[in-house]
């Protein structure tokens, strides 16, 4: 950084590889006080505790507990001035490279580059329009916005000297246009190097300690403020280095290059940069995304219309959720308030076990109380049940897309870009799982099943999906279960007599229903007519033999009253109090153990 402007000299001559040197130096300090404060807390604190009841013992315990804060503080400090001094590095490359380039261009075509940044060019001959030669003169011009060349110098009569019988031209000096484009990228190149140095001044300069030597509640909002203010400037430095661009293994192995220090950065000053990055470790997901949730809260808190406050309401009843001691122990692997609202939860560790489910929720979820209240109920309720069967199993639902409203259910867009999504996060869970030969399997219930369906139908499947189970359907946009990828031994479905989500018609039959008198009249005309097909809204009805799935037995659900509606048996095929049967199968599905399931008859 510098003291004064930054000018064209300076940052060709700046080596960049000193701000990183300096960085390591940093480092080392870093980790200096995250060793002494370990063994503060190791070797002296718990000694003391666990010998000694006095109270001498009990004021040295405490003053070995502010001396562990101060050593956290250093740690801290330290390690964000690190960061800041790689990212101020890694974003002045970017300008010191344009600028060797313009500087290199300028000495190839011999102009000369002044010390203001103005670009001075020779003299050039130039044929005129009868092929006579005619001298151009040389001229100096500065780097800024591009300007029009200055008026032409007119002859005594008028006359352009070099194109007789047209006024108000000179001769064109051919180095004229390129000394202007070298001076303009001269000068965007300072002037982007001027931005940075400025922007990392303001954040080093911020890394101040407070007087004193207690670590008070003031000192923790100022780590805090620092955390945020590197964040700010060094956040563009670290995002560029995470390969979003390749394949979960792919970003699973540059995660495992890093070192533990490269790590740390990521964990301390830019959570959210990797809390739902598919390749990334489950734990490391999971702290990651603890460390965004409270940052994500109070932004989210200084909105104020309706989406805003429905999602407040949700991340807070997540957070105290983590709060709190889970069996199966929970794991957020992703949070954000894109669209709707993002949430990805795991009930047990995806890595570790052997058997694990996602789950793609269907319409009307969203970041909402019901979310956590219910949908989370379900993931936790498959992971209990299936960890009877086999303790190595997990259960995870996935809200990574925008499920839709009641207007757009109708539609399969919604599905097409949850899609992608999906089996990107299904590729992430194959590379991660530490097991030899993992068992996964994929949920989709209401809607969610059309989601799953296109993302079986994308190239290659759905990654890693050994198992495919379909609740709740309104079709998947297949004719046959062996179009998902899988084989039709390997899809399953659970679909209630009374859940009318499985039995909505075909579009062609909802045309005459409608005539009948509206979405009731299109259920009853259902009910009550022969249509000889097992046709649903988004395809074959996937109970139906001719869709050739394995249909597993559910209970029959709470009848719909059609003057009132009601769909409580499209909503119960997770939970036990209410349909013990159809949790249990799901629960043994998900546990690799399908031959064990209860089976019902095709419709």
């Amino acid at each position: 950084m510098t003291t004064g402007t930054l000018t064209w000299q300076q940052l060709r001559d700046l080596k960049l590889s000193e701000f990183e040197q300096a960085g390591d130096s940093w480092h080392q300090v870093s980790g200096r006080a995250d060793s002494d404060r370990v063994r503060v807390d190791r070797a002296m604190s718990a000694k003391l505790r666990e010998t000694q009841e006095s109270e001498s013992a009990a004021a040295a315990v405490g003053r070995l507990q502010r001396l562990s804060r101060n050593f956290q503080y250093v740690h801290t400090e330290c390690g964000l001035v690190r960061t800041t001094l790689n990212g101020l590095a890694a974003d002045l490359a970017e300008p010191q490279t344009r600028l060797k380039q313009a500087l290199a261009d300028a000495a190839a075509l011999n102009f000369t580059v002044h010390e203001d940044g103005s670009v001075s060019y020779p003299a050039a001959e130039v044929a005129d329009l009868t092929g006579a030669r005619q001298q151009a003169p040389g001229s100096t011009v500065q780097g800024s916005s591009r300007l029009p060349l200055e008026p032409p110098a007119l002859g005594g009569n008028g006359q352009s000297p070099l194109y007789p019988g047209y006024a108000g031209f000179k001769p064109l000096n051919p180095n004229a246009a390129k000394a202007q484009d070298v001076a303009d990228r001269i000068a965007r190149a300072v002037r982007s190097a001027q931005e940075i140095d400025g922007r990392y001044a303001k954040t080093l300069n911020g890394l101040k300690a407070e007087k004193g030597l207690d670590v008070t509640e003031a000192t923790v909002k100022d780590v805090a403020r620092d955390t945020a203010d590197v964040r700010a400037g060094a956040g563009r430095y670290l995002g560029e280095n995470i390969p979003m661009d390749k394949s979960p293994a792919e970003r699973k192995a540059w995660w495992e290059g890093l070192s533990e220090e490269q790590r740390r950065e990521y964990l301390d000053i830019a959570p959210d940069l990797i809390g739902d990055v598919d390749g990334i470790p489950a734990v490391v997901r999971d702290e990651a995304n603890r460390r965004y949730l409270p940052l994500l809260i109070d932004e989210v808190a200084r909105r104020h219309d309706g989406n805003s406050e429905t999602q407040l309401d949700a991340l807070r009843m997540i957070q105290d959720k983590l709060s709190k001691p889970s069996n199966p122990p929970m794991f957020l692997l992703g949070i954000g308030d894109e669209g709707n609202g993002r949430a990805i939860v795991a009930y047990g560790n995806p890595d570790s076990s052997k058997n694990v489910s996602a789950y793609v929720p269907g319409l009307g979820t969203k970041l909402d109380d019901e979310f956590v209240k219910d949908t989370l109920k379900r993931a936790h309720d498959t992971a209990l049940g299936a960890r009877r069967v086999d303790p190595s199993s997990a259960a995870i639902v996935w809200l990574g897309y925008d499920a839709p409203g009641i207007a757009t259910v109708g539609l399969t867009g919604n599905a097409e870009k949850g899609a992608p999504a999906y089996n990107e996060f299904m590729a992430g869970l194959e590379a991660t799982n530490q097991n030899k030969d993992p068992h996964l399997t994929a949920i989709g219930h209401s809607y969610g099943s059309l989601t799953v369906g296109t993302a079986a139908r994308q190239s290659g499947g759905i990654p890693g999906a050994d198992d495919i189970i379909l609740l709740g359907s309104p079709g998947v946009g297949v004719e046959r279960a062996q179009d998902l990828g899988v084989s039709k031994e390997h899809v399953f479905v659970g679909a209630a007599d009374n859940d009318p989500v499985t039995h909505l018609p075909s579009k062609d039959e909802a045309a005459v229903g409608m005539l009948a008198g509206g979405p009731t009249g299109v259920l009853v005309a259902r009910n009550l007519l022969d249509w000889g097909n097992d046709d649903v809204w988004f395809g074959k009805d996937p109970a139906s033999e001719a869709f050739g799935a394995r249909r597993f037995k559910v209970d029959e659900g709470p009848r719909m009253v059609l003057e009132l509606g009601g769909f409580d048996a499209h909503s119960q095929y997770f939970t036990p109090e209410k349909d013990q049967v159809s949790a249990d199968n799901i629960a043994t599905i998900v546990a690799g153990h399908p031959e064990d399931i209860v089976t019902e008859k095709y419709r």
